[in-house]
């Protein structure tokens, strides 16, 4: 069985093989050390690549040594002036030898530091390993890249449906010139030509002279006619495609968000992270993602990103309008049997008296149908998280959106109150789901 040696090297002479190789060795370490630079780094930063550091005992190879405690070993010293022939030469102890004492521990300490840069989609593979999109039930979200041909020029073979008539003709004509076809309506003078010589009674010597050439030229043309075909083979042109890759899936994320009075920049500010983050693991999944932004008082209204999270605006708080415009929109232009679609909520829990129970209703009844996934995050005051995490209590908004949740699989709610809660928050929204045996 032939053996097969990849001597291929990246640029500046560093190969491939040897760095996945080291990746797969160390993939723990980076993994850890790749989440807390997150932990502590924007979250811009993390659709980037990172140099990170790594100890030097997660990065070493196995490797042979002779021991330096036994045996025996014969040694050159240029410029020895103790000892001669046959002199034992002392075994040094522990930390003895070049490198001891001073300057020992520095060096050390150097060797413990081993930098390695890791590329952005290194970095978001190793962040993304553990998660997952959860309830991916519509067969066009399978990883299988699909295609849709393309008009690509003209080709000499191919299904006759895929003959182009036009082309094949223009070549058909342009190779009947160059071969000088005969024409029919050449072939046809001489043939009444002929007609009128055989039709005198008596001809004369020259007639007889010019009918035998007549039949002697029209032989010759009728051969030649013969011999270059109307249309060849050599003519026939098909039509060209090639398979395009298109994206496997269109997702769409709406964006909703309160921006009354009581949401304050600090709640913006967290939302916005959210959002963010939602949006690179999707970029992860789809390559062609559009998003919405649906900010509401006691109107909601569909913006732009900048408006979105920089305008203000006063009014009451009324979030069913949100739910309302989501609807509305996806009516319009984002249809579910085309489209998955995504949606991503932040508020503070308040809402108008009696509104809560409309937001229920229209995500039973006709968002949660529609939607792959539908997450909630309310955003609660830094001094008041404790309280609230610790019970099932809270907004009118947060106990009915509750109700959705136990019909619901695929939607998620949960609390945060700073930024490090982001993190956790995603984890917990997006982790893996044990696989468990269905029922027949």
């Amino acid at each position: 069985m032939p053996n097969f040696i990849d001597r291929r090297l990246n640029p500046k002479d560093k190969s491939l093989s040897n760095r996945q190789r080291f990746l797969r060795r160390a993939r723990v370490e980076l993994k850890r050390v790749i989440n807390e630079k997150i932990s502590t780094e924007k979250i811009t930063d993390v659709d980037a690549g990172h140099a990170i550091s790594l100890p030097v005992s997660g990065t070493s190879e196995p490797s042979f040594a002779p021991d330096r405690a036994t045996g025996r070993r014969e040694y050159v010293l240029p410029g020895n002036r103790e000892f001669v022939l046959g002199d034992r030469l002392p075994k040094p102890g522990a930390g003895g030898g070049a490198g001891a004492g001073k300057g020992g521990a520095a060096d050390l300490e150097l060797e413990d530091d081993f930098r390695f840069v890791l590329s952005r989609e290194e970095v978001l593979d190793l962040f993304f390993e553990d998660l997952e999109l959860p309830d991916m039930v519509k067969s066009s979200l399978k990883e299988a890249i699909a295609f849709k041909p393309r008009r690509a020029g003209f080709t000499t073979a191919g299904a006759p449906t895929n003959i182009n008539v036009g082309r094949s003709m223009r070549n058909s004509f342009g190779r009947r010139i160059a071969l000088r076809r005969p024409k029919q309506a050449d072939l046809d003078a001489i043939a009444d030509e002929i007609t009128l010589l055989e039709a005198e009674a008596k001809p004369s010597p020259a007639s007889l002279e010019r009918l035998a050439e007549l039949r002697r030229e029209l032989e010759v043309l009728q051969r030649r006619r013969k011999l270059v075909a109307y249309i060849d083979p050599v003519d026939i042109r098909f039509n060209r495609f090639e398979p395009m890759p298109v994206p496997n899936a269109n997702a769409v994320m709406f964006c909703l968000m309160d921006v009354s009075g009581s949401m304050g920049e600090r709640e913006k500010d967290l939302a916005k992270r959210f959002f963010v983050l939602l949006h690179l693991f999707l970029k992860r999944r789809y390559e062609r993602i559009d998003i919405v932004f649906i900010r509401h008082t006691h109107q909601a209204h569909e913006v732009d990103e900048e408006t979105f999270f920089h305008s203000t605006q006063s009014g009451g708080t009324v979030v069913s309008t949100a739910l309302e415009e989501m609807r509305r929109i996806i009516e319009d232009r984002y249809p579910s049997r085309d489209w998955n679609i995504y949606a991503a909520q932040a508020s503070d829990g308040d809402n108008l008296t009696g509104d809560s129970e409309n937001c229920v209703n229209l995500l039973n009844n006709e968002l949660m149908k529609l939607c792959q996934y539908y997450a909630y995050v309310e955003i609660l005051d830094e001094r008041e998280s404790a309280i609230f995490r610790s019970t099932d209590n809270g907004t009118s908004l947060w106990r009915s959106y509750r109700l959705v949740g136990t019909n619901w699989r695929n939607f998620q709610m949960t609390r945060i109150a700073k930024p490090g809660d982001i993190y956790p928050v995603f984890h917990q929204l997006f982790a893996k789901q044990p696989k468990t045996a269905k029922s027949g």
